[in-house]
């Protein structure tokens, strides 16, 4: 074979091979095909036992600093809840509507040490609702006489993920079908000295703001398609 004949049939596979890859090049944004999200709206102001406190008295950790949060998310929201009883709550939810390689996620064990945060910590496991088990995290963290519980988890266009190959392969998925998926980060977390009581009381939070959501919002927070009570 001669030189000039390889060269020629190199050419042609590299022209090929960038064709492929420009053909399954995702291009469809899943965001644009299910319900709106509008943060604001989407998750009620009370719910449940709970009521959003309008004079915060605890003061929010932030995920990320702001040039951060407008790189990665296209919604964010941040609210207090208190309960009849007094017990505070707070609810952090980051959405993206594009949530490729170049959007990544920043996770609440990063962002809290972050802040001086010590993280004492960190368990995956499930929290069981009245609309099905979601997959999540919990860690603990503590700054000073501070001591706050979290729970969060994360999602892919419809699907709860835990670590990195799961959420890899989810993206793969999404983009072998020539969309591009939405992503959301559901934080909850509470000041409280006992973290056993404070993840009940999470999981308590979680399943009534889920039955207060509407189907398709439900479906989109905790990427359960066919929920059965455990």
């Amino acid at each position: 074979m001669s030189l000039w004949f390889r060269n020629f049939i190199l050419l042609i596979l590299m022209l090929a091979a960038s064709g492929l890859a420009l053909a399954l090049r995702p291009t469809e944004k899943i965001a644009d095909q299910g319900p709106v999200i509008d943060l604001e709206t989407m998750i009620p102001h009370t719910f449940g036992d709970w009521s959003e406190e309008q004079q915060n008295s605890v003061q929010m950790v932030d995920p990320q600093q702001q040039e951060m949060i407008e790189k990665i998310y296209t919604q964010t929201l941040s609210r207090t809840y208190l309960n009849n009883r007094g017990y505070r709550i707070m609810l952090a939810i980051a959405y993206g509507d594009d949530q490729r390689d170049s959007m990544q996620m920043h996770y609440p064990e990063v962002c809290y040490p972050a802040q001086g945060f010590s993280l004492q910590s960190k368990q995956t496991g499930t929290l069981a609702t009245a609309n099905g088990l979601i997959p999540v995290t919990r860690i603990l963290t503590n700054l000073g006489q501070r001591n706050e519980p979290v729970t969060y988890w994360t999602t892919v266009g419809d699907q709860v993920f835990q670590g990195s190959i799961q959420k890899k392969l989810t993206e793969m998925r999404y983009g072998l079908n020539g969309k591009i998926p939405d992503g959301m980060l559901v934080r909850i977390s509470s000041i409280d000295a006992e973290a056993t009581h404070a993840y009940e009381m999470q999981t308590l939070f979680t399943d009534q703001m889920l039955a207060a959501l509407t189907l398709e919002h439900r479906q989109k927070l905790n990427g359960i398609l066919n929920p059965a009570r455990p």
